[in-house]
């Protein structure tokens, strides 16, 4: 039921504790059980760890079901605006879809791209810095893609938090009342549970527009790839939303742009880690494993399509991939990285 979905994301600039609140969703919906919890859970690489900075898109899939005493409790709590004048979905459980994106600008296209997989983006300001530049060019990517935004202020725990200052800042960024501006400390977790019941609030759950079907029976697969990663067994795994039909093992697939062809090998979603299911379907997020062994094939910001499909409107946002200095070069055995640094040299 997509009515049951909420894909989002969160917009930061790099240390205003974007990883931190992830991690208090992963508690707060038991995606990640509590003693294998640690710091930046979502954050995989080690450099990633060590330097406290996100630089590889990870989505993650989380399943919450509210209680009823907790809406009851939450509702004083939530500004007026985003409380919902109905209950109906209080006690069913909902598939949140988050993708932690990097907050780096080398990294601007690939978020476009994660920005274009999601309805709803919650965009985090640190009480101690308030708005910086990278908030203001991802909070206008996310505007470019018509996204509810979500205002929230955090590390509102310190001493010397100017949380005041920042709210009004945000007001008028916004245009928002400073009652819609959310408060939490990612770290103590206070008000994160307040801001989950205010994204099932606000954030629209997808739905499938007729107008834009290029299918009579409105069937045909049309999936964006947002991100991959290479496995040495299954090829290159394109992380995906579907926006049109669905995708299940098997199935015989095509990248618009590349014109590449693939059998599904396997499609599944991100739990964090890859978890394979009969079929991913339209509204949500997850994986197919493509087994292309050329990655330049399997490019961000593609559509794919059936392959058997012809003159498939791809969708839009797509650019051609311009190389650059950076690269995220590792060795698949660690402790291999002295010898692959001094390769490269």
């Amino acid at each position: 039921m997509t009515n049951l979905i909420r894909n989002f994301c969160i917009l930061a600039h790099i240390d205003h504790g974007k990883s931190t609140l992830a991690d208090r969703f992963l508690e707060l919906t038991g995606t990640v059980e509590q003693r294998k919890m640690h710091a930046q859970y979502l954050d995989q690489m080690d450099i990633e760890q060590e330097k406290g900075i996100t630089i590889k898109m990870q989505p993650v899939r989380m399943i919450w079901e509210p209680s009823h005493s907790e809406i009851l409790n939450s509702k004083s709590k939530i500004p007026n605006k985003f409380q919902n004048q109905n209950n109906q979905n209080s006690k069913q459980e909902f598939i949140l879809n988050l993708i932690d994106t990097p907050g780096h600008a080398d990294f601007t296209y690939e978020v476009s791209r994660a920005l274009a997989a999601v309805e709803g983006a919650i965009l985090l300001v640190d009480a101690t810095q308030g708005v910086q530049a990278q908030t203001l060019a991802n909070l206008h990517l996310a505007k470019q893609e018509n996204l509810v935004i979500i205002p929230v202020i955090n590390k509102i725990d310190l001493p010397f938090a100017e949380i005041e200052k920042v709210e009004e800042e945000l007001a008028t960024l916004l245009l928002v009342s400073r009652e819609n501006i959310v408060r939490v400390s990612a770290k103590e977790g206070t008000g994160v549970r307040d801001l989950l019941h205010i994204i099932i609030d606000k954030v629209p759950f997808p739905h499938f527009d007729e107008t834009n079907t290029h299918s009579k029976n409105g069937d045909t697969l049309r999936a964006l790839v947002f991100d991959s990663q290479y496995d040495p067994y299954q090829g290159v795994v394109a992380h995906i939303r579907i926006f049109e039909g669905s995708v299940k093992p098997g199935d015989k697939l095509c990248f618009v742009a590349s014109g590449a062809e693939c059998e599904a090998m396997e499609v599944g979603v991100f739990l964090p880690g890859r978890s394979p299911v009969s079929m991913i379907a339209s509204g949500e997020i997850g994986y197919v494993a493509t087994g292309i062994k050329e990655p330049e094939l399997v490019r961000v910001g593609d559509t794919i399509a059936p392959a058997a499909s012809k003159n498939v409107h791809p969708l839009s946002g797509y650019r051609e991939p311009n190389p650059v200095v950076f690269a995220s070069i590792f060795p698949e055995n660690q402790n291999e990285f002295e010898d692959t640094l001094a390769s490269l040299k």
